[in-house]
């Protein structure tokens, strides 16, 4: 909680959870963690388009059909626009919505969204809650703010889009069902879907236009290949070019393939080629005769053309191909590759090259690689034809390996203090990534993200419980930190179940652990409750000393967080004498602080007092530069709150020393309201007034709605305090309904107080105020809220 009962760990937009992890997160030690490394988010117009391919042939008609809808009068619609381009795997849907998609930007001034839905992809389709969630994002929404739930994802999306005009690009989707919630609300925007699906529930419920999108006719699919051979052949016949094209089925993935062959090897004859090409063929057909593969439109030439291919690729190539079949993902980058081939990565970077220019991968910017779908799934059957099953488990438990020492020497990096620690269990790789500080990890952590939920997944299907949980454990300290919760939680799942598997008491209890944290984070606090508590029963039977503390402090912020305060105070004082036991000093400074929060709130300053005296020192000592102004900003609230400004304002003008040193807007934002309560309690009203709005305008850009309420709150007294009623209830109004966005009922109680007593003082009417917060007030059972509800009875008696 932060000064004055504000929340300090977590935030709600819109009715709907969501922890506030950017900005902090009490988590694995217990305490108040401000992140340093928050930016203001400028307002942005996204430009996510990838780039088209070359040598881009005819579809004049699909393109004409395109270019109608931007002719369309889309002020008097209220539908969505949407174009859905169905078609086969591998017959260019997606490279003719990119090309066209860059012909018409102009028309979009709003910019452009990108999503690939993943409908075909190694890893599971993409959810569109998760969509919606970087959209939002992406339009310049806080991370912070950003709803949990699906359904108010979906309406901060449409009310975003809605004035302006922008292109939507949905590349992939499984499904219908998918696409609909990520449709804006009108028809400014134009939305662009590929999918192998016809989608007729979208052309049915949505007005969508299809575009089916047929695999070339002769004549196009002849102009490919020669455009793409050009450069390295000509004079080929146009006999064997047509040929060619025919056993291609017309597809372009496949042309493009064949004739990277073809004009790899100019001095050998096409007809050549093509009867190679030709045997390839009857292998395949063969092969898949009794496997029922191969009824797709198009799919036993676009096999054979893959086969083809691969088989002409060198020896150390065409292994690391089909050992690509592993990795979790559809995307990587050179290092992840390296470790699943075993190999350096300066030997692997030319073979990368060599399937890149083989068109059996695709490359992406920032150094990374893609397969496309069609692709991946040959060299996932590719690695299971021709490599036994120990070798093949022994390279996923590589890359397996290789994601779980990444994903640790990223949280080391990123968050060292909320770290946990990865035992010796699973070896590390011959070369282990390591960062050079905060934003090579974080970078890291943005590349791989979609990979590493994979992973844990990957390794739970595969039977590697051990490699499961202590991924998704790991990536605890990255998760709270970024606020990736449908990430955080999908992960955490998946943890207790390996762990169980894997009959590891101490992993089980360390993913309970982990999910409790992303429930409480959710505000699920009954689930977070049931979570810890089953963490703490392992942790005794084990006789596991500093986890049945880290449990009990858990369930001491569960306490704090209901307001349970003897129970927060209770399991706070527990845990700290456990930690002090184990002579784990910073730990123990850390109840103690969640322990001098407690007395604050509980109304008891002077003891509280006495307690952060004692943390300060112990703080100074570690150099915990964020536990020295935390525990500042306690001593502060708790001086002030024992009648001593004068005490409060040396501790607090510390604190925001320290965060102007370490430039730190997250800490300063968090310390200058405490610092307009000293001025208000000093009787500087008027300075009080400009801290107040100072600290919501910094809490307004990085996204705390809560934080943002304390502050509007503190001004509205200010201006009470200057004789200004009419301006004060309109800040305590704005406060009230920030409170309310945020679930923060105790606040909301104390700001419904203030919002009366001004109206009161005004001569206007409060009843049904003082009436809103007594019922607020009847949420809690404690000295502090009793007294309050006491006072409120009175007032509404006396009108």
């Amino acid at each position: 909680m932060g000064g004055d009962g504000t929340p300090g760990h977590v935030n709600r937009v819109g009715g709907e959870t969501v922890a506030h992890a950017v900005v902090q997160a009490r988590d694995i030690s217990g305490g108040l963690h401000l992140h340093q490394h928050g930016q203001e988010t400028p307002a942005i117009v996204p430009h996510q388009l990838r780039g088209g391919v070359g040598h881009f042939v005819n579809r004049s008609r699909e393109l004409a059909r395109l270019d109608s809808l931007l002719a369309e009068d889309t002020a008097r619609s209220r539908t969505s626009r949407v174009a859905a381009l169905t078609g086969t795997g591998g017959v260019g849907k997606t490279s003719l919505a990119l090309h066209w998609a860059h012909a018409a930007q102009e028309h979009f001034p709003g910019g452009e969204l990108y999503a690939n839905l993943c409908g075909y992809a190694a890893e599971a389709p993409a959810a569109p809650e998760q969509v919606l969630g970087h959209f939002l994002e992406d339009l310049g929404v806080p991370a912070a703010q950003v709803p949990a739930v699906r359904e108010r994802r979906e309406t901060l999306f449409r009310s975003l889009v809605a004035g302006r005009r922008m292109l939507i690009f949905l590349d992939n989707a499984a499904h219908s069902a998918q696409v609909r919630p990520l449709l804006p609300g009108t028809a400014a925007s134009l939305v662009l879907v590929t999918s192998r699906d016809d989608l007729t529930g979208l052309v049915t419920h949505s007005d969508a236009v299809r575009i089916r999108v047929p695999t070339f006719p002769a004549d196009d699919a002849v102009t490919l290949l020669r455009a793409t051979t050009a450069d390295e052949r000509t004079g080929d016949p146009g006999a064997d070019l047509s040929e060619l094209a025919g056993m291609c089925g017309g597809l372009p993935l496949a042309l493009r393939i064949a004739a990277e062959r073809a004009a790899g090897r100019p001095a050998i004859p096409l007809r050549e080629l093509i009867d190679e090409l030709r045997d390839e063929s009857a292998r395949w057909t063969v092969l898949t005769a009794d496997t029922g593969e191969g009824n797709e439109e198009g799919t036993d030439a676009m096999r054979s053309v893959f086969e083809w291919s691969y088989r002409a690729l060198p020896p150390s190539a065409a292994r690391l191909f089909r050992l690509l079949g592993l990795h979790p993902g559809n995307e990587f980058g050179l290092p992840a590759a390296a470790a699943l081939a075993g190999l350096e990565p300066a030997r692997v970077q030319p073979m990368l090259e060599t399937l890149t220019r083989a068109h059996l991968l695709q490359r992406r910017p920032g150094g990374r690689y893609e397969f496309h779908d069609l692709v991946r799934a040959y060299a996932a059957e590719l690695v299971r034809r021709e490599e036994i099953e120990n070798d093949r488990a022994a390279v996923l438990s590589r890359c397996l390996a290789w994601y779980l020492h990444a994903a640790d020497a990223a949280q080391r990096a990123i968050a060292p203090y909320d770290r946990w620690p990865l035992d010796d269990h699973v070896p590390a790789p011959d070369h282990p990534p390591a960062f050079d500080g905060y934003e090579s990890a974080f970078r890291w952590y943005e590349k791989e993200s979609v990979n590493l939920v994979t992973a844990v997944r990957s390794a739970a299907d595969a039977g590697a419980f051990g490699i499961a949980w202590r991924l998704a454990v790991v990536l605890r300290a990255i998760y709270m930190h970024q606020n990736a919760f449908d990430e955080w939680s999908t992960t955490a799942r998946i943890a207790v179940e390996a762990a169980r598997a894997s009959g590891e008491d101490v992993g089980e209890a360390e993913a309970l652990e982990n999910l409790g944290k992303a429930e409480f984070q959710r505000l699920r606090l009954a689930e977070a409750e049931e979570c810890h508590r089953g963490a703490l029963a392992i942790r005794r039977r084990l006789g596991d000393v500093h986890g049945m503390a880290v449990s009990t402090n858990a369930l001491g912020l569960l306490g704090l967080r209901r307001r349970r305060l003897d129970e927060a105070e209770r399991r706070f004082t527990e845990a700290a004498e456990m930690f002090r036991t184990l002579g784990e000093r910073r730990w123990t400074a850390l109840m103690r602080t969640n322990l001098a929060e407690t007395l604050c709130d509980a109304g008891r300053p002077g003891e509280a007092c006495d307690v952060v005296e004692r943390v300060l020192a112990d703080f100074r000592d570690l150099d915990d530069h964020f536990g020295v102004g935390n525990a500042l900003w306690l001593l502060s609230r708790a001086r002030r709150e024992s009648g001593d400004p004068g005490a409060a304002a040396l501790a607090i003008t510390e604190a925001l020393s320290l965060a102007a040193a370490e430039d730190n807007r997250l800490w300063q934002g968090h310390w200058l309201a405490e610092s307009a309560r000293v001025e208000l309690a000093r009787g500087r009203a008027t300075e009080a007034l400009r801290l107040a709005r100072e600290s919501a305008a910094v809490q307004q850009r990085l996204g705390d709605t809560a934080r943002e309420a304390a502050a509007l709150d503190i001004a509205g007294q200010a201006c009470g305090a200057l004789g200004r009623p009419d301006e004060a209830a309109g800040l305590h109004r704005e406060a009230v309904e920030r409170f309310r966005e945020a679930d923060a009922h105790w606040q909301l109680a104390l700001a419904l107080v203030h919002l009366a007593e001004v109206l009161g003082q005004a001569g206007e009417p409060a009843r049904t105020v003082w009436e809103e917060a007594a019922g607020e007030l009847g949420r809690f059972d404690d000295p502090g809220a009793n007294a309050l509800a006491e006072r409120v009875a009175a007032r509404l008696e006396d009108l």
